[in-house]
């Protein structure tokens, strides 16, 4: 949510809005482009239409928010799997982990740090990836961590993760897979040289804030480089954001000019940042993502990398309940391969082929 803001507010789920809200500030999707302006009075039209775009908070004028009581979560797949043992050891150990780095990032950054402090953090990290979950429960792991609002340091542990699984999924050899988990764990380090509020900042960035953003992969090579390291991991923090068509930044490289391990951080960092929500915005959901990435990634990704990363990511969705944009909820249980990002939806006897129903998408797994 960027933009101008009104006088008193408060931030509210989408799903508790009611007709007659005021919104305080302008809602953007993940595109930057205007949903809704501040002082828009809601309707049910309104209210659906931020659903659709998967805005998960906004704000509204604080003297309109009623008493809003929940129920009790519905006994839904997520709902189970968040009970269950695993995920709770899973969580604990993420916790522990990301609260861990903030500490040991900040040894790496400071002028006279070792080589040490970088083996800290990953081998402090890795114990979470030698628990030796299989592909479909990392993602779900990393789709029931969504509370931990960590922009930086969860967000890299998450990228870490998927890198690793990107690596075995293309082929890479086990030592490989654990050095892109690496470059996952400390392609973002740069953004601890930008102020803490411009990282933060809810509205929206001015071309200056966001020119400063944009310095990251070379404020990050210029952390690592002093370090005796594998040069795949200074190259992932310099080319995480270049794009295979040359449309990247910050040198604006084409093709096989960016590291391989830097393509695949590519892939995970947007995929683990589009699929997060944040506080301007709600997730998208991955089958909304998938979609964009094949309506505009094949030039701007290492294509091979790309299409095996979207057919492996589908079908660990296999069976997954899921929201639908129309308000019907149901099983996925057919992945098209000619249009991954519209399964066939079981929604009670009715089966919904969504390559056909265009104007219906997937919101939400749940």
């Amino acid at each position: 949510m960027r933009g101008r803001m009104r006088g008193r507010m408060k931030r509210v789920k989408t799903s508790e809005l009611v007709p007659g809200m005021i919104l305080s500030s302008d809602v953007y999707n993940y595109q930057d482009q205007l949903i809704l302006p501040a002082g828009t009075v809601l309707t049910e039209k309104s209210i659906k239409k931020l659903s659709i775009y998967s805005i998960y908070f906004v704000r509204v004028e604080d003297t309109q928010i009623p008493e809003v009581k929940t129920g009790e979560e519905k006994d839904s797949y997520a709902s189970r799997f968040r009970k269950s043992e695993e995920f709770i050891e899973y969580k604990e150990a993420f916790e522990h982990n990301v609260e861990l780095m903030k500490v040991l990032v900040a040894d790496i950054v400071s002028e006279d740090a070792t080589v040490s402090a970088v083996d800290a953090v990953v081998n402090n990290a890795i114990q979470i990836l030698e628990d030796k979950h299989t592909d479909s429960n990392v993602f779900d792991m990393i789709h029931n961590m969504r509370q931990y609002d960590d922009q930086t340091f969860a967000h890299s542990l998450n990228v870490a993760l998927i890198c690793n699984v990107i690596a075995k999924w293309v082929g890479m050899s086990e030592k490989d897979q654990k050095l892109a988990f690496t470059c996952g764990i400390l392609h973002d380090i740069g953004k601890l040289k930008i102020p803490e509020n411009v990282i933060r900042k809810e509205a929206k960035l001015t071309d200056e804030e966001f020119a400063l953003i944009k310095t990251h992969p070379i404020e990050g090579y210029n952390i690592l480089k002093k370090f005796d390291i594998d040069p795949h991991i200074k190259n992932t923090a310099l080319m995480h954001h270049e794009r295979y068509d040359g449309s990247g930044y910050p040198i604006g490289l084409k093709g096989d000019e960016i590291d391989k391990f830097a393509r695949i951080a590519a892939i995970a960092d947007v995929y683990e940042a589009t699929t997060a929500a944040r506080k301007y915005r709600g997730a998208l959901s991955p089958f909304q993502v998938v979609e964009v990435f094949e309506k505009e990634g094949l030039q701007k990704y290492d294509t091979k990398m790309l299409m095996t990363f979207l057919e492996k990511i589908v079908d660990t969705y296999m069976l997954n309940r899921v929201l639908l944009s129309n308000g019907m909820e149901g099983e996925i249980v057919y992945i098209n391969k000619q249009a991954l990002a519209r399964p066939t939806i079981k929604c009670g006897d009715k089966f919904i082929d969504l390559s056909r129903e265009k104007d219906i998408t997937i919101t939400k797994l749940i």
